[in-house]
């Protein structure tokens, strides 16, 4: 009837000789909750829809701690409720957390678009901890994991799933060229300005974007750029060149166009390129077992654009449980509503 209505009611308690002082759990309310199940429930559906522990907190009259402490016993409930299905595919990545240096680490079913578990900083301890939250079984099932090249990340894959391949994915190496190009772009572009030369200057989306992307007007001035035999210029092309490698259909073809990639990459005389490129070479076994698995940490950076909106929506965490419950809340497909008595 849309009043605030209160259940008082005096529950019975038992003293037992081996287990203590025992409490009955009423049938209509969880275990030392102050709320109904029911108005859980609806509770629940009101921060899905809010995104924000503040807004709906207004919505229900409660205050903010209140609120998060159904959101804290909803994620609970919905983590003892998820089933140990077999995983083949999983990501790896990270995720920045405070200011500066400070990440977290995210696992991902591929394949079930849904975050498994979260873990502060990392490490190859975070990565393990995330992995550990999979049981024995599940971990060998495990067929290919996509992560980034971080050797943390590697010796955490090979101790805590053993049967699985790693695949180095392909937005983090795309990101490790386009840096490349970016820090060649930004020396030239102050030399050139030097000599009051502005042609590099604000084309910093030229070299990133996808062309598909520019406008006709941006377009004709990335063609006109690449004209003037810039080293940016050069770096752009031999980057550009990495994305065939993806294309190809068996990983023998893909090494064949790798090694006459790289003998062009070393010899270009380009620092932030040659040394990329020197970078992928060492990880090239983890780069071609990509052609056998073709996964990548698409829906992690997926979830990772949501995650950064929550993050935004809160004005940041200062508790990481908080923000890992926020995480799994949202993105992990949990069933979060409590299980309501019938009438």
């Amino acid at each position: 009837m849309q009043f605030t209505t209160e259940l008082v009611a005096r529950l019975p308690r038992s003293r037992c000789a081996e287990h203590g002082v025992k409490t009955i759990v009423p049938p209509w309310a969880g275990k030392h909750s102050r709320f109904t199940l029911l108005f859980e429930a609806f509770a629940v559906e009101v921060l899905q829809a809010c995104r924000t522990v503040k807004a709906a907190a207004v919505l229900l009259g409660l205050s903010w701690d209140a609120v998060q402490t159904i959101m804290d016993r909803a994620v609970a409930r919905g983590l003892e409720r998820r089933e140990a299905t077999p995983i083949k595919h999983i990501g790896i990545d990270e995720k920045s957390f405070g200011r500066g240096q400070d990440y977290i680490t995210v696992l991902t079913d591929l394949d079930g678009s849904r975050v498994l578990d979260v873990a502060p900083e990392r490490t190859q301890a975070a990565a393990e901890s995330v992995l550990a939250t999979l049981t024995v079984e599940q971990r060998q099932k495990v067929c290919a994991v996509a992560a980034d090249m971080l050797p943390a990340y590697a010796q955490a894959v090979a101790t805590q799933t053993p049967n699985a391949e790693l695949v180095h994915d392909k937005f983090h190496v795309a990101k490790h060229l386009g840096e490349a190009v970016d820090q060649l772009r930004r020396g030239e572009n102050k030399a050139l300005q030097a000599d009051d030369d502005d042609r590099l200057k604000g084309t910093r989306q030229l070299w990133l974007f996808n062309k598909a992307n520019l406008s006709p007007e941006q377009r004709r001035r990335f063609n006109a750029i690449k004209k003037h035999g810039l080293k940016t210029a050069r770096a752009w092309g031999i980057t550009d060149l990495f994305r065939w490698f993806w294309r190809h259909v068996y990983s023998t073809s893909a090494n064949r166009f790798f090694k006459r990639w790289y003998a062009w990459a070393v010899r270009c005389q380009l620092r932030p390129v040659v040394k990329v490129a020197r970078m992928l070479k060492r990880h090239l076994p983890n780069l071609l077992t990509y052609f056998l698995y073709r996964i990548t940490n698409a829906t992690t950076e997926g979830f990772n654009s949501v995650i950064q909106a929550l993050k935004y929506a809160a004005r940041g965490f200062r508790s990481f449980g908080n923000y890992r419950t926020r995480i799994l809340f949202f993105c992990g497909k949990l069933d979060l509503r409590p299980q309501l008595p019938c009438h």
